[in-house]
């Protein structure tokens, strides 16, 4: 069964995109007025640091130059989102990077500019102009940026080259949702069925082995036989890390990585640790999955079924919505009602089509709706994508009734924790009005795989980041045998002596999206952690965490990253959410294994 045409889903079913962009040629219109207004700021080179007045006006500029051009790539992104195959889609997304492109090179001067300003004269503009205020923090940080940031012509050249040098993740996305065919497979029913990014993991839940392991093969044959190609791909995305990295004067490319929010390499550092120092707890797991499953050898294919038989339930979108908003019910009365109503009015684009991108995200510009993508198909996971990604959205729509353009973004390590204390959140209360036994033991599992394909899985990959960088940047080459290797050793760590080894999981780090924005996984790992933190707050201290809570998904980025987690009571500088997420982890496993 071949998945549906994009024309063939129901409208009410889509999200409303087409409201930022009403008429016909008013997308192309808005192209060249911002152009316009991009030559603009042209008139201020040479001039920031002739006066206060000046500044403001130039950053008030390119602020409105900012926001227009992120409402032209969002739309143009998640109208090619809708169907990678439409040209005109293609044709609209291209025209737009390279506007921004084009954008870049033309107003390359301003932060070389800025940060030759000294120090003391942006404090006195700062005192001495009010406009400047909001910008306080932006400008900080462009000074402690300062050493970084190059010459007015060598970031000119930089901007100028940022299309091509962004290449291998468009390369990526192009063949792994459009070209890429997994062909047929036979399902639970006996049906011939059309293997997709969006029904893979339903097979692999799949209760019948033989449906896991022909999704399993389908999968990864196509990686495997396109290896090579997708290795030059990355490979080249990792060097162009390193090369930008050492162009700016950072000691790797994970330091620049992370230089942007401020985060310490320790908290990258002490992830990887604690996970590590806990791993056996994942061995023990997995060598339960291995014994309940009753198998002699348990395979990569084994690992996502669930170990506990319960009554299959679809889930229509509408039941899964009611369940979120009780689920998220602690978070208070507004926030729930805002949920329904954004859900209501269009943010989801629920199903999935031909074409379209895999997955799930939340998305949208500082004046758009806070879009959702996602690919539904009725399972109580597919419940966690809502409320997971509804988390970004509500983050989002709290953020820009509140801060500034300037400040009406986040950091990843922040948004994840707004999604993640929704999923916690849900887990909570789903364990905490079950009666029945094997249901409650069903939610555990679950609720242990969330723990798996977060907190451990994410942070398997950001060694493996970690290790590929680390090569490159020792002078090595990044060839496809290296890569799988190094790849298929992590695997067998993580997973430990009860998973029988399989050659094809090696190919697994070629499927991975994410890759290609290089040190982002991670902080979903840590995102995790300091949600457990939060969602215990709330639920243990009662209203003066939600209100804590609350505030912290007004702040945007307004500050740093650790600092803004401080306002919600986490300090990521330290193990301790870490800590605190895995000793959950560990209760976990043990009442599992004890509930049969």
């Amino acid at each position: 069964m071949a998945a549906k045409s994009r024309n063939e889903i129901p409208e009410e079913d889509k999200w409303t995109i087409d409201e930022m962009y009403p008429e016909p040629g008013q997308w192309d219109d808005d192209l060249r007025d911002t152009l316009k207004k991009t030559e603009e700021l042209l008139s201020f080179k040479g001039k920031l640091s002739g006066s206060a007045s000046a500044l403001a006006d130039a950053l008030e500029l390119s602020d409105t130059v900012d926001q227009s051009f992120e409402r032209l790539y969002t739309y143009a992104h998640m109208k090619l989102d809708e169907d990678n195959g439409v040209p005109e889609s293609q044709a609209r997304l291209d025209k737009a990077v390279s506007a921004l492109a084009k954008a870049s090179a033309l107003t390359s001067f301003m932060t070389p500019e800025i940060t030759s300003i000294p120090e003391e004269t942006i404090e006195s503009f700062l005192a001495s102009e009010p406009r400047l205020e909001v910008y306080g923090h932006l400008l900080r940080d462009l000074m402690r940026s300062r050493s970084h940031v190059l010459s007015e012509k060598e970031e000119s050249i930089l901007a100028n080259l940022s299309e091509v040098l962004g290449a291998p993740d468009n390369i990526f996305t192009m063949l792994s949702d459009l070209d890429f065919s997994f062909g047929n497979i036979t399902d639970e029913s006996g049906q011939q069925t059309e293997l997709t990014h969006g029904n893979y993991i339903t097979f692999m839940r799949s209760r019948k082995r033989e449906v896991r392991k022909e999704a399993f093969e389908k999968m990864y044959a196509q990686y495997k036989g396109h290896i090579n190609t997708i290795a030059a791909n990355y490979s080249t995305n990792v060097k162009t890390d390193v090369i930008s990295a050492r162009l700016r004067h950072y000691p790797s490319a994970r330091a620049a990585a992370l230089h942007g929010g401020n985060i310490p390499e320790s908290v990258y550092d002490n992830l990887i640790t604690a996970v590590n120092d806990v791993l056996p707890v994942l061995h023990d797991y997995i060598a339960v999955r291995k014994e309940i499953l009753g198998l002699d050898a348990l395979k990569m294919y084994d690992v996502y079924v669930p170990l506990v038989d319960v009554p299959e339930k679809h889930l229509d979108f509408d039941e899964a919505v009611d369940l979120g908003a009780r689920g998220l019910s602690v978070l208070g009365d507004e926030y729930i009602r805002e949920f329904r109503e954004g859900i209501a009015s269009g943010w989801v684009d629920k199903y999935e089509n031909s074409g379209k991108t895999s997955g799930a995200y939340s998305f949208g510009s500082y004046d758009s709706k806070p879009y959702v993508l996602m690919n539904y198909d009725g399972t109580l996971e597919d419940l966690f994508t809502i409320v997971h990604e509804m988390g970004h959205s509500m983050n989002s729509l709290y953020t820009r009734r509140t801060q500034p353009f300037v400040y009406g973004d986040h950091s990843i390590f922040t948004a994840e924790v707004a999604s993640t204390v929704n999923e916690t959140l849900m887990m909570r209360w789903l364990l905490d009005n079950e009666d029945d036994p094997d249901m409650r033991r069903y939610i555990l599992n679950m609720y242990i795989e969330a723990f798996r394909a977060t907190l451990f899985r994410q942070t398997m990959f950001a060694e493996f980041e970690k290790v590929v960088h680390d090569h490159v940047e020792q002078g090595e080459s990044l060839t496809a045998e290296y890569m799988c290797s190094e790849y298929d050793k992590l695997n067998s760590k993580y997973f430990g002596p009860a998973l029988s080894h399989d050659d094809l999981i090696q190919y697994e780090w070629s499927r991975i999206p994410h890759f290609y924005r290089s040190f982002y996984v991670y902080q979903y790992a840590t995102g995790y952690s300091a949600a457990n933190a939060i969602a215990d707050r709330i639920l243990t201290e009662g209203e003066p965490a939600r209100l804590d809570y609350m505030e912290f998904l007004k702040c945007g980025s307004n500050d740093y990253p650790v600092e803004l987690l401080k306002i919600a009571g986490v300090d990521m500088e330290d193990r301790g959410a870490v800590d605190r997420a895995l000793r959950t982890f560990t209760k976990l496993v043990d009442e599992f294994k004890h509930s049969f």
